[in-house]
């Protein structure tokens, strides 16, 4: 009990000292759903037509169980995601870098409202329940992990620089390995977000498509 009391208090001082980093992160990424939707509002007739065609093969194909193999899926989640962890990873070492880290946490926000909103705007009701099934269960841990570690690169990335403008001798080196292991952490909820991916997010898209597309 001791530890894990140790734990929470550890977890909740860590929350408290970045509160307003985390806010901004937070707002960042939905600031980026919201301008993902506004983007499919905006789009032109022929544009959305084009789109929806495309998912019209997508979902016939699905019907027919001609999904990539849980092998490849697996494969090629955890490189997309390992390779953006990386590079936020990167990026927090760098002291420039974290504007492109917003960037990119925009971005993500962007890809997850433009999905959810095309499948909406095309499909209603079971372009709904095709996003809650495909696109919702993975993001629901996605978004706060890729919250978490851009502000725990700017965490870092700050501490570096006042390293650099000498207003405090900090452990850097401490902070390097924390902050590297911490890395290392969320890569293997990574792993575990591709697992769901390619096993089972496969399985729920085509009873989804069979009982209402």
């Amino acid at each position: 009990m001791p530890k894990l009391s140790l734990k929470r208090n550890i977890v909740i001082h860590h929350l408290e000292s970045n509160r307003a980093t985390y806010i901004f992160t937070t707002v960042l990424l939905i600031m980026g759903v919201i301008f993902g939707a506004i983007i499919v509002n905006s789009m032109g007739f022929s544009q959305k037509n084009d789109l929806y065609a495309y998912l019209t093969l997508f979902f016939n194909e699905a019907s027919k169980g001609e999904f990539a193999s849980s092998k490849e899926i697996f494969i090629q989640s955890f490189a997309y995601y390992s390779k953006m962890l990386g590079f936020i990873w990167f990026l927090g070492l760098s002291v420039i870098g974290v504007p492109i880290i917003y960037i990119l946490l925009f971005v993500k926000g962007v890809m997850v409202g433009f999905t959810v909103g095309i499948l909406v705007d095309q499909m209603g009701v079971n372009g709904f329940l095709f996003a809650f099934t495909s696109v919702l269960p993975q993001n629901i841990i996605l978004i706060p992990v890729f919250i978490t570690a851009a502000t725990m690169a700017t965490v870092f990335t700050l501490r570096l620089w006042r390293q650099i403008m000498k207003k405090g001798r900090e452990p850097v080196m401490t902070y390097f390995v924390h902050y590297s292991f911490f890395i290392l952490c969320i890569g293997i909820i990574l792993l575990l977000v591709a697992s769901f991916e390619a096993f089972i997010s496969p399985h729920l898209m085509s009873l989804i498509i069979e009982t209402t597309i």
